[in-house]
């Protein structure tokens, strides 16, 4: 598989709770591998296959839950 990351930037992350849901919210995202969003960062941390979803959608997850989101870094 020729996965990769990305690490997308939120704002105004909340606590421990927002976090959890994030990560159940992008676990569910087809092509996900590996997920996981730091509150102390301000940041989810994505291992994904390329061939099933992008940055962008996982992105629109996010916003999807209410979050506003920075431009994703590649990893």
């Amino acid at each position: 598989m020729n996965e990769r990351w990305v690490r997308i930037p939120i704002l105004d992350l909340g606590c421990a709770g927002d976090t959890g849901r994030l990560e159940r919210r992008l676990a569910r995202q087809p092509g996900v591998v590996e997920v996981a969003v730091n509150s102390a960062t301000e940041a989810a941390y994505v291992r994904f296959d390329p061939r099933s979803t992008t940055p962008a959608r996982l992105r629109d997850a996010i916003e999807r839950e209410g979050y506003r989101t920075a431009a994703p870094v590649a990893g």
